[in-house]
């Protein structure tokens, strides 16, 4: 799989589910409150690993390749 095939991949899930977090801040409350777990467990976590593996996955990749020629 090319690089740019697997970064659109990422920044596709990235913003898909960043979504919702939008309609959580500004949907009305009574309504958000029954769904709060989804985004405390499920939107945010999925939302803050990908916006850190777009920003700094080279870093991260690089380090277990170095790993794994070393042992």
């Amino acid at each position: 799989m090319k690089d740019t095939t697997k970064r659109s991949i990422l920044r596709s899930i990235h913003l898909v589910f960043a979504l919702p977090i939008v309609g959580y801040i500004y949907g009305p409350p009574s309504e958000t409150v029954q769904y709060l777990p989804y985004f405390r467990f499920v939107y945010f976590p999925v939302v803050v690993l990908s916006g850190l593996w777009m920003w700094k996955g080279h870093v991260i990749r690089r380090l277990f390749t170095r790993g794994s020629r070393n042992a």
